[in-house]
């Protein structure tokens, strides 16, 4: 076992989206992740169907982390939950609010029997508000934090950037970095605490740097008309002529004049950069110019340069590429290639311990190891 949560044990209740990611996260690092999930003829997937059993290898994020079967709607299933309470560090849930308490697994209740608990809700519209009990998914999280309203062209919709921006970067994400901080903190103090993570909030928040540009006025809430956004000829994707596209992101100065150089543009219309009435006119020059080849045509010539170029690889292509095999990017897991943890440590190196889907444990073989002092 090794990664710089050795020895944290976690407490994950099992459900969908940006919570289990988040103990994926925790147990790449090295924690003692341990899921409390239904008993299996009550599993479903995603379509409301049982789980079969072969399905349960290409959940991702159930990778490195053990399970054991509770049913939470008996008294007995409490009583197990709260003597594994009693042993770990951390608990996270991503149930609507009330639910916990319903169960009889609220903060309070939870706290009482282990006062250094960290306690980490993932929600997502958060723990109180007037729409903290309405159902919803990462779409409608990340429209209200403004940030899907950012998204695609000008005069057309709003594009959705999969689940990435609300369940993973602005949800799990962040109840990770909160879990982290909390316990930390917990260190000092002797005391745990319960972390509300929402995923409006987070998304918000990753919009940090968008809102201040807006307050200094170089962003405009139109659509398609920004720096970053794809309407600026010099940071967009292209197509080649083979159909497959290419990534310009030559924002600076010098990395403009190498993009020009190396495309052998000396119009000098492509001189005025940031005069945003250009823009149309000369991405439309840029995407003539790039049907003419093929993007591996423009990858031999630009790639590796200061341009601030890539080619556009789909999930496929990806665990291929010379840069993410050097990196050891991508692992394979019991058959199923997946992204490797993230970020890299110098002493302590997180790493997979084991694939999911791993036959399930008893609560008490859990309890007896943990109370036989072994982290």
């Amino acid at each position: 076992m090794s990664g710089p949560l050795q020895g944290i044990r976690v407490l994950e209740m099992v459900g969908i989206g940006p919570a289990p990611f988040c103990g994926m996260m925790l147990a790449d690092m090295g924690a003692e992740v341990i899921r409390v999930d239904r008993p299996a003829d009550k599993r479903a997937g995603l379509d409301g169907k049982p789980r079969a059993q072969d399905s349960l290898r290409f959940d991702v994020t159930a990778r490195g982390k053990r399970t054991v079967a509770i049913d939470l709607k008996s008294a007995e299933g409490v009583q197990q939950v709260l003597a594994l309470v009693e042993q770990v560090d951390v608990l996270i849930e991503g149930f609507r609010p009330g639910v916990m308490e319903r169960l009889g697994l609220g903060p309070e209740v939870c706290l009482r029997r282990n006062a250094k608990l960290v306690y980490g809700r993932m929600t997502g519209w958060g723990q109180h508000g007037p729409l903290a009990h309405a159902a919803g998914h990462d779409i409608n999280y990340i429209s209200i934090s403004g940030m899907l309203g950012a998204m695609g062209r000008a005069e057309e919709a709003p594009v959705p950037p999969l689940n990435l921006v609300g369940d993973y970067g602005g949800g799990a994400m962040m109840l990770a970095f909160g879990v982290a901080c909390a316990l930390v903190e917990a260190r000092n103090s002797g005391a745990g605490q319960v972390i509300d993570a929402a995923m409006t909030d987070g998304a918000a928040l990753l919009g940090s740097m968008l809102y201040g540009m807006q307050a200094q006025g170089v962003w405009s809430a139109q659509r398609g008309t920004n720096l970053l956004d794809g309407s600026a000829h010099f940071y967009d994707t292209y197509e080649c002529a083979d159909g497959k596209y290419i990534a310009i992101g030559s924002i600076e100065p010098q990395f403009y004049a190498a993009l020009l150089e190396r495309l052998e543009l000396t119009d000098p219309d492509f001189s005025r950069q940031m005069d945003k009435e250009q823009w149309p006119r000369l991405k439309r020059r840029l995407a003539a110019l790039f049907t003419t080849r093929t993007r591996a045509q423009w990858t031999e010539l630009m790639e590796g340069t200061d341009i601030c170029f890539a080619p556009v690889l789909d999930m496929e292509e990806a665990p291929y590429h010379p840069h993410n095999i050097a990196r050891n990017t991508f692992i394979e897991v019991d058959g199923v290639t997946q992204p490797a943890p993230a970020p890299r440590f110098s002493r302590t190196a997180p790493e997979v311990r084991h694939a999911p889907g791993r036959p399930e444990e008893r609560v008490d073989d859990v309890l007896e190891g943990w109370l036989s002092g072994s982290r």
